[in-house]
């Protein structure tokens, strides 16, 4: 089915010479799909309490212990965090990307969060334009509380062969 307002929104866009965001693209949101389960109720996940698909700030506040959504409020706040990591990533890396190596890098960022992707040197390398260099860096990214995580593991493999893949 076509979405009418999304077509009507993006022709606006055009004609009044603002540029179309890039969004994470199918390939990418399987990744998230297969990484991060949906919870409605809140959950300790690491050092932070997380809702929904992997959301960890509502509102500007963070997510507290007994905190509950609807399935509706978890998509709205998927999409929320999906523009504003595209929004990361496209404001942090410097050089040409491809769609899948843009739809990687935002899988990765809704992980790990914008502040530790500006200090990676997964994003030195690409901005030097080491592509084959910034791969390698996924699998660095697989550890927690010191500990190497299967799971995490998975992702970022499944997220490097996206990078790689044209």
């Amino acid at each position: 089915m076509i979405n009418k307002t999304k077509i009507l929104t993006l022709f606006l866009s055009l004609i009044n010479g603002n540029p179309i965001p890039r969004q994470i693209n199918d390939s990418g949101m399987s990744i998230l799909a297969r990484s991060e389960s949906l919870r409605l109720d809140a959950y300790p996940d690491g050092k932070l309490w997380t809702i929904g698909w992997g959301t960890t700030r509502i509102g500007g506040k963070p997510v507290v212990d007994g905190m509950k959504i609807t399935w509706s409020e978890a998509n709205d706040l998927l999409n929320r965090d999906l523009r504003q990591f595209e929004q990361e990533v496209e404001d942090m890396v410097e050089v040409e990307m491809t769609g899948n190596q843009f739809s990687a890098l935002v899988c990765f960022v809704y992980n790990i969060g914008g502040d530790q992707f500006r200090n990676s040197t997964l994003l030195k390398f690409l901005n030097q334009g080491e592509y084959e260099k910034a791969a390698q860096e996924f699998p660095r990214w697989v550890h927690s509380k010191g500990k190497r995580l299967p799971g995490l593991a998975a992702r970022r493999r499944l997220e490097m062969e996206l990078f790689l893949t044209e």
